[in-house]
């Protein structure tokens, strides 16, 4: 299943709403199971407020997900598509076309 690395930042309405911030997480999560994935979030100190490691079995899975928060107005988010490393091993081992 693919994974993703969501680095976020809280918007100005977020920052403002901050006290809401544990339920709007619990909405992340719900929205990713229903999807068929897991995340985990974790709060971070320097360029970024938060990541979130997130596996789902799609891009755009991943994609309608990060929509609807960013709709939703609370955060922005960088997202990047990642391997596992015995995934990269795979592709870096692979025969070249």
């Amino acid at each position: 299943m693919p994974n993703y690395i969501v680095l976020g930042n809280w918007t100005q309405q977020g920052i403002q709403n901050i006290h809401e911030a544990p339920n709007r997480i619990k909405t992340t999560h719900s929205m990713v199971e229903k999807a068929g994935g897991k995340m985990q979030l974790y709060y971070t100190m320097g360029n970024f407020d938060f990541i979130m490691v997130v596996e789902l079995p799609s891009d755009d899975a991943m994609a309608e997900i990060l929509l609807c928060l960013g709709s939703m107005g609370n955060v922005r988010t960088q997202t990047l598509k990642a391997w596992t490393e015995a995934e990269g091993a795979k592709l870096l081992s692979s025969s070249h076309p």
